[in-house]
């Protein structure tokens, strides 16, 4: 693992295009190496085959000098060895006389200055083969010729292709970089542009867009980029019309609260306070106080707390359901039932939670609770319905909810209002899902809500009968 860490910061700061260029170059030079190698290996191969060649076809017109030349004076015959042999490649021949004496000049073509640079050379140099060959005339040996292999002039002409050959593809290679990062630039700009969006996006701004590039990739990450930024932008202005309904019912909420202690509580707080004063009188005045007087006063006063009491079990129940939690959840969704079938007569209310454990946590009972309250309201303020049944049970590891009437249904374009987008948050929430259907003549909402298995309820969770 820490030999990997070095690699991985060392590409870390490079773009795609540089990491792609880098790779390109890497082949070439690998591609390169291999190349020199083949060069050299068929270069050592060729120069040693070529030497040889020339070595073997010079001792031959050595021999078959001498041999026709042999009724020649010796002089004449080193002489014209010398001269006939003057210009050679590969092998460079020297004539001797019997007593070792050089004749002439050392015989072969004058070599220029050489062209292959030594560490070349050194790669290629065969090893350097020498012959000696006698000069026999009338059966006399007057002197021998020796012949030296030159393997620098093969090594000279493989050198200049070489070095012709490279500076070829070096520049094939730097205009083919030169492209490839062009074209790079042209290929990887729909990048720059989807990190712009997705800086846009970091920012809250879901408004940004991206073009369709021409290559298929790119246009299908950015047809699926515009399509995640219509959705957020969706998602924000759902929430902010959400908010916006939220602060409208909590406005509503506390105006009917303060409606309802206005018109239920201050006239029974007035008549407390009147009979307060008229039992003061009765107590205070100089004649023995009216018995019959003070009782209708103290049933009054009772009939009076009766009342805010009732009107403050309701108040509470509509905040916050203060038997949920405390009582099985069947047994709070009967009298939650009982409660709008005293508030609403004319409206026949059923329910059916036979087999619900006692609760499956704070939060799901809330959310059942909640939403048979919701629809069952809808059904009543807004259907006009006659009959109203709602029923939960337990099965496949999940709450099955569904609350059915008969009253006018809905209009297939009716908007969302707080109620349902409420009962759909909260189900959504518990990773449920929630449904508003058609049920002629009236409306079904169905909910799921998945069951924890490990709830854990307490010992007294025993299922409803």
């Amino acid at each position: 693992m820490p030999q990997t860490v070095p690699a991985v910061r060392f590409w870390s700061g490079w773009s795609t295009r540089a990491r792609l260029i880098a790779v390109v170059l890497a082949i070439d030079v690998i591609a390169a190496l291999v190349s020199c190698g083949v060069i050299v290996i068929n270069a050592r191969n060729a120069v040693k085959v070529e030497t040889r060649a020339s070595l073997s076809t010079v001792e031959s017109l050595v021999a078959d000098t001498i041999r026709l030349l042999e009724a020649a004076p010796a002089e004449r015959l080193l002489q014209t060895l010398d001269l006939r042999f003057q210009v050679l490649r590969h092998v460079r021949v020297t004539v001797r006389d019997a007593e070792g004496a050089t004749v002439g000049a050392p015989i072969g073509q004058p070599r220029p200055e050489r062209a292959a640079p030594a560490w070349f050379a050194d790669l290629i140099m065969p090893k350097i083969e020498q012959h000696e060959l006698p000069i026999v005339t009338a059966g006399r040996t007057i002197g021998t010729a020796r012949i030296t292999t030159q393997p620098m002039d093969e090594i000279d002409e493989i050198w200049v292709y070489a070095r012709a050959l490279s500076l070829t593809t070096f520049c094939i290679n730097a205009a083919m970089l030169a492209a490839l990062y062009l074209a790079l630039g042209r290929v990887l700009a729909p990048l720059a542009r989807l990190a712009d969006g997705l800086t846009q996006l970091e920012r809250h701004d879901y408004t940004a867009r991206l073009p369709s590039p021409s290559s298929h990739e790119f246009a299908v990450i950015a047809t699926r980029f515009n399509q995640v930024a219509e959705a957020l932008s969706a998602v924000r202005a759902a929430n902010g019309r959400l908010k916006r309904q939220l602060l409208t019912a909590q406005d509503d909420e506390r105006r009917s609260t303060a409606l309802e202690l206005h018109d239920e509580f201050g006239p029974c707080l007035f008549a407390l306070e009147a009979n307060a004063a008229s039992i003061g009188r009765l107590a205070t005045g100089a004649a023995e106080p009216d018995r019959n007087k003070l009782s209708a006063r103290a049933s009054e006063i009772a009939g009076i707390v009766s009342q805010v009491q009732s009107r403050n079990r309701d108040l509470l129940n509509r905040l916050r359901p203060h038997a949920l939690g405390q009582v099985p959840l069947a047994d709070c969704l009967d009298l939650l039932l009982r409660d709008f079938a005293r508030r609403h007569p004319e409206t026949r209310f059923s329910g059916h939670f036979a087999g619900l454990a006692r609760g499956y946590g704070e939060l799901a009972d809330l959310t059942v609770f909640r939403c048979i309250q919701e629809s069952t309201t809808n059904a009543v303020r807004h259907g006009r319905a006659a009959s109203v049944t709602a029923e939960a049970r337990e099965a496949d590891g999940a709450l099955m909810v569904s609350i059915v009437d008969d009253g006018a249904g809905f209009d297939p374009d009716h908007g969302t209002g707080l109620g349902l987008s409420g009962m759909r948050e909260r189900v959504e929430a518990l990773d449920g899902t929630f449904v508003l259907d058609k049920h002629p003549p009236g409306a079904v909402v169905r909910i799921i809500i998945p069951v924890d298995p490990h709830r854990g309820d307490d010992p007294g969770s025993e299922r409803s009968a």
